[in-house]
């Protein structure tokens, strides 16, 4: 950010839009380019400063967010009726741009739950984890019940017991992509710190078999692990009433786990922004870049995912990773994307939502390019698949859709012990078992959402605080929820209807 105005903002000298900070009326004059507006501008959208021809780049953030469909006039306002998509492929440079974060001057902490591989909780849940959806019922009868239970009234250190269901499992191919990626999904969230003990429950005759799942090795260390299918324990209420027992005896385990103080070198925190604006590339994503650079900074690790909406900007990744591997790998996730969206008839630019455009986002290049500001500066540690186990620290990228829900569930199965929201139009959703913090990106929509933010990074664009300053408060948020404060989703009981695996492939 160079400078700024009570009613607008040049986000780079070589700009060639300003970014309305108020709704401004026809005929108002800039006070910053002195350009007089052509037509009524809302809050977070873009406005011409300089005459655009048709066919040339639009600039933001000093970057080309598209082409002018049409010549675009100083005032005009610019948005999708005279925008669109451009040739955007830039130079990758692997690895040409990578700069070290210097090591945090002073160690911090919070109260963990420790592991035994080694890992460190920031919650204690009890998961009832499906294979299939045809045992989701029969999960949530068990955690019900055992909710009720005189026994899960008198512990103490666990936060809940938990069914983890979802809508696959079975109607697939057991050798292909699709299963490979529930697999890691579900193998993921059984051995997660969050979950101080689990209970497997299939149904028997599904594609997704409880033993495959179970395989060799132990999925948890702890050996706070048991299974079972409904068709191998009588039906319903006997599995019911079998599970609830199983869940004491894991309860009463888990419930021994106390927090300890650990060193922030162990959080694992998911980057995600949802309902994005205008505002989101301005104040809450460099900001939370910045906490996730004082995380990495602490030894911590930090995943930026949603691969379509890094589309176009890409390139500011690629330089920033360690090595010309690291580099090609999150290209060669970006061709995957190229061509699984043209096979099925869509195109990468199908994102921006209409709820984006509404925030002042016109193309997935705009949308992009401030979505990769949550990565902070840190060098690029590693690419991953979606759900596979982060076993690096630093910065890392985990592949996975734009649909928030889908992409946090991956960087849970990762390891995301706590995720950092991001939230422009305001998203309402929360996670189990990681807690989510959500971050406003404006201010209106704070006040008018505040029950459902954890905190206001409008007050960037308002001139009161700056991003670094807001940084800081956002990484002291994490070390807070991570050591047992309540996050505004929790507090309100988000959590259950959020783990959605991606599905890939043909449903049969």
């Amino acid at each position: 950010m160079t400078t700024s105005s009570p009613d607008s903002i040049l986000l780079h000298p070589g700009d060639n839009v300003e970014i309305a900070l108020g709704n401004l009326a026809k005929g108002a004059r800039l006070s910053q380019s002195e350009v007089l507006l052509s037509a009524p501008v809302t809050r977070g959208h873009k406005i011409a400063i300089r005459p655009i021809a048709a066919g040339d780049p639009v600039l933001r953030y000093g970057q080309i967010i598209g082409a002018a469909t049409t010549d675009i006039a100083p005032g005009d306002h610019v948005h999708t009726h005279n925008i669109g998509m451009s040739e955007h492929r830039q130079n990758y440079d692997f690895a040409k741009d990578i700069a070290a974060l210097p090591a945090a001057t002073e160690q911090k902490f919070f109260m963990g739950y420790p592991r035994s591989d080694g890992r460190f909780g920031t919650r204690n849940y009890i998961g009832v984890l499906t294979s299939v959806n045809c045992s989701g019922s029969v999960a949530r009868f068990m955690a019900e019940q055992a909710e009720k239970t005189s026994w899960f009234a008198e512990l103490e250190n666990v936060d809940g017991i938990v069914p983890i269901v979802h809508g696959s499992g079975c109607g697939m191919g057991r050798h292909d992509e699709g299963y490979d990626t529930l697999f890691r999904t579900l193998s993921g969230y059984a051995k997660h710190p969050n979950f101080g003990g689990i209970l497997l429950v299939g149904l028997g005759c599904e594609a997704m078999q409880v033993e495959d799942l179970v395989g060799a090795e132990k999925l948890r260390h702890d050996g706070n692990f048991h299974y079972m299918t409904i068709q191998n324990s009588g039906g319903t209420r006997q599995t019911v009433e079998r599970g609830v027992d199983i869940l004491r005896d894991i309860a009463l385990r888990a419930n021994k786990v106390k927090r300890v103080r650990v060193p922030a070198s162990e959080l694992i925190v998911g980057l995600q922004c949802g309902g994005s604006d205008g505002y989101s590339g301005i104040t809450a994503n460099p900001a939370l870049g910045y906490a996730s650079d004082l995380l990495v900074r602490q030894g911590g690790t930090t995943i930026l995912s949603e691969t379509p909406e890094i589309y176009g900007a890409e390139h500011l990744l690629t330089r920033r990773a360690i090595n010309v591997e690291v580099g090609q790998k999150l290209v060669d996730r970006i061709n995957w994307w190229e061509n699984y969206t043209s096979v099925r008839g869509g195109e990468m630019n199908n994102n921006p939502s209409p709820g984006n455009k509404r925030g002042g986002l016109t193309t997935i290049l705009e949308k992009s390019l401030g979505a990769v500001a949550k990565g902070g500066t840190a060098p690029l540690t590693d690419v991953y698949q979606f759900g596979q186990i982060i076993d690096k620290k630093g910065f890392v990228f985990m592949d996975s859709p734009g649909y928030d829900p889908c992409s946090v569930t991956g960087q849970i199965a990762s390891g995301a012990t706590l995720i950092a929201f991001t939230t422009g139009r305001g998203s309402v959703s929360g996670y189990i078992p990681s807690p989510c913090i959500k971050l406003s990106t404006n201010t209106a929509m704070y006040e008018n959402m505040h029950e459902d933010m954890d905190i206001n990074c409008g007050d960037i664009a308002d001139g009161n605080v700056t991003i670094e300053d807001k940084g800081h408060e956002i990484f002291e948020m994490f070390l807070r929820v991570a050591s047992g404060t309540e996050s505004k989703s929790e507090a309100l009981g988000f959590g259950n209807a959020e783990f959605v695996p991606w599905q890939i492939g043909a449903v049969m």
